[in-house]
């Protein structure tokens, strides 16, 4: 009788998860896969999932989901983008793929490739014990998925199978859109966040985002709290730096809708 239950719970687990990962496949090339991928990513047990693009001479955050109480993209995104990435040991690694080829990597903290400062900045401070990093690579884009573990004791981390697949998926995604549309990062966003946080890259004040949103000021700083918690990130400075987009390289795609 245990067993049987036992079993059911696990059916169920898979066919939640493949539900998911058609949603994804649905959603891809539209502003509704950011959230759409979050569902599947929370999944995984991470603490925050952040995708970056290196393919240009500076990186691009595509991706910035929190699924913790601390804010852990403030560190884990402005840092890195400001100039960290290239520390990053798995850019090389990365460097090296050719088109359409993709590589898991788990980074302990451990690591001895990992230079002090690094290790420093981007785990020992934020308190993670690692990271499974998907490596993945396009005609257009380098990528890399990574899926940012819990302090030792504290929980599991991703299967590398859904994490490979979640990240083929988003290369999927990501190759078919525009680099001068809007901030992907925003997509994990619901509309109003994402229209609170444009008016904010914009210069915008509170105030007139309230205006043209015909909303409360009070309202806006809901949204903009929301959109924060979601994004991992507690500042404005974060937030231009998630959406701040990386230096233009050869060829882009326009965002399209697809049919459901």
């Amino acid at each position: 009788m245990g067993q049987g239950s036992h079993e059911d719970t696990e059916g169920a687990q898979v066919s939640n998860v493949l539900t998911m990962v058609e949603a994804c496949l649905d959603a891809c090339g539209s502003e509704r896969f950011g959230q759409v991928f979050s569902e599947l990513a929370e999944q995984s047990g991470a603490r925050q999932v952040m995708i970056f693009d290196l393919s240009g001479s500076q990186a691009c955050c595509l991706l910035s989901r929190n699924f913790s109480r601390e804010r852990l993209g403030e560190v884990l995104a402005e840092a890195y983008l400001e100039g960290g990435f290239r520390e990053d040991p798995l850019l090389p690694v990365l460097t090296a793929l050719s088109p359409g080829q993709r590589k898991l990597v788990h980074v302990r903290v451990r690591d001895s490739d990992m230079s002090e400062s690094y290790r420093q900045r981007f785990f020992s401070t934020p308190g993670l014990s690692g990271k499974l990093a998907v490596l993945a690579v396009g005609e257009e884009r380098r990528i890399i998925v990574n899926f940012y573990l819990a302090a030792q004791g504290e929980g599991g981390g991703p299967e590398a199978a859904l994490a490979s697949l979640a990240a083929k998926i988003a290369l999927m995604h990501f190759e078919g859109l525009s680099r001068t549309g809007p901030p992907p990062a925003l997509d994990v966003l619901s509309a109003r966040e994402r229209q609170v946080c444009l008016g904010m890259l914009d210069g915008k004040k509170a105030e007139l985002i309230a205006l043209e949103l015909s909303v409360s000021p009070e309202t806006i700083a809901t949204y903009r709290k929301r959109a924060y918690a979601k994004l991992g990130i507690s500042s404005k400075g974060a937030l231009f730096a998630l959406c701040r987009q990386g230096a233009a390289v050869r060829g882009s795609g326009e965002r399209h809708e697809q049919t459901l």
